[in-house]
């Protein structure tokens, strides 16, 4: 298991090295990753992120669009990795949604489509409620009386 996500909050199976994976007939969300630093062994960089209907239907190992790139990325095809999500009663929605997240998140560089994670004030315009008014009242407490 490998843990992904916004405070690591998707617990992933895997990883698995791709070369030598049979992918389950399932929907799920899926990472492909690359060793980042051959001193440490279990670290991994995340180089491209997906979805799919059916895992066995995306074209792993090497059939996949974007295989080339992620060989080119990891030096090999050795050091590519495979983990996977399925999402309990999730819809082509809810991956969909995880997918852009983990892209926004780890920005991986086989990806062509990146989202970036921002809010801009445009987007919702300026504006005053009498909630962004300071929490103090003005008032002194060392003459104020009390009750």
């Amino acid at each position: 298991m490998i843990r992904l996500g916004s405070l690591a909050g998707y617990a992933f199976e895997g990883p698995r090295t791709l070369a030598g994976w049979s992918p389950p007939a399932e929907a799920a969300v899926y990472a492909v990753l690359a060793k980042s630093n051959p001193a440490r062994p279990q670290e991994f960089s995340v180089i491209y992120v997906d979805h799919a209907e059916n895992l066995q239907e995306v074209g792993f190992p090497f059939r996949h669009p974007r295989s080339a790139a992620w060989v080119q990325r990891a030096g090999d095809k050795y050091g590519l990795h495979v983990c996977w999500l399925q999402v309990p009663g999730g819809t082509r929605a809810h991956r969909e949604q995880i997918t852009r997240e983990l892209i926004a998140i780890y920005e991986p560089s086989c990806n062509a489509e990146q989202f970036i994670q921002a809010w801009k004030d445009e987007w919702i315009g300026e504006y005053e409620t009498p909630m962004t008014d300071p929490l103090t009242t003005g008032r002194d407490p060392q003459t104020s009386a009390s009750p």
